[in-house]
């Protein structure tokens, strides 16, 4: 099982049983993962359920005895609990949903101690540091990914952004895919930097930051997403 439903706890066949072999499935696809140094997106969907988990049994026990209705499911885009129309007291039910959520809150939370441990670990073995002189407006830039094991030097543009969270203003960083460059004694990340702004006239000033692992990491789950957070880091600070 790759991915497990936003909506798990309340679709399909409501028994512990199952439930648990569907959980089962689910965390030992996200340890297989881990254990081959891939972890994301599984370490950000694990934080996701155990969200929904734990605000799904809170919300429960808050309401079981004020509004005697059948629990339908829960709006992951608010977080709000749904009720059907013309419910029927079901305490099987409710029974089953609190012995599905009281065994998997903490098994959610050991996954996301052993994937933050991995980040941590990932992290130490990773470095940033700039190509040369910063520009003074830095959301916008080139990131260079490099393994010192593999001569290729990946080349991203980066964006950086400003949304709105529940409570305060967040960043985020988009990456784009620029080319591969072949990294050698004498074509150095100055040199490197150098000829993307010949080649690129949109960014004629670019902040430019490489990023080198000490170990040949996945690149889409964990290399690529870690030097994101790196950057962010480095223009926010």
């Amino acid at each position: 099982m790759k991915t497990l439903d936003k909506d798990w706890l309340t679709t399909g066949l409501i028994d512990f049983e199952y439930k648990k072999y569907v959980l089962l499935a689910y965390l030992q696809h996200v340890k297989g993962n881990f254990k081959s140094q891939k972890l994301y997106p599984d370490l950000q969907d694990l934080h996701f359920h155990y969200d929904y988990s734990k605000y799904f049994k809170d919300g429960i026990e808050r309401m079981s005895f004020q509004f005697p209705k059948r629990i339908k499911g829960l709006n992951t885009e608010n977080l709000n609990v749904v009720y059907e129309a013309n419910p029927q007291p079901d305490n099987y039910y409710l029974t089953e949903l609190e012995s599905i959520m009281e065994y998997a809150l903490p098994r959610f939370e050991n996954a996301i101690a052993e994937g933050e441990n991995l980040v941590e670990e990932v992290q130490s073995n990773v470095q940033i540091s700039p190509v040369g002189i910063l520009p003074l407006y830095k959301n916008d830039g080139y990131l260079l990914l490099h393994e010192p094991l593999i001569s290729e030097t990946l080349v991203y543009q980066y964006n950086l952004t400003v949304f709105e969270g529940k409570h305060e203003k967040l960043r985020g960083v988009k990456t784009f895919y620029v080319e591969t460059i072949k990294k050698t004694l004498s074509n150095t990340f100055e040199n490197i930097k150098l000829e993307l702004v010949k080649k690129y006239k949109h960014l004629p000033n670019p902040a430019t930051y490489v990023v080198e692992s000490k170990y040949v990491l996945p690149l889409e789950e964990t290399l690529l997403p870690i030097a994101k957070k790196k950057v962010v880091e480095q223009v926010t600070n």
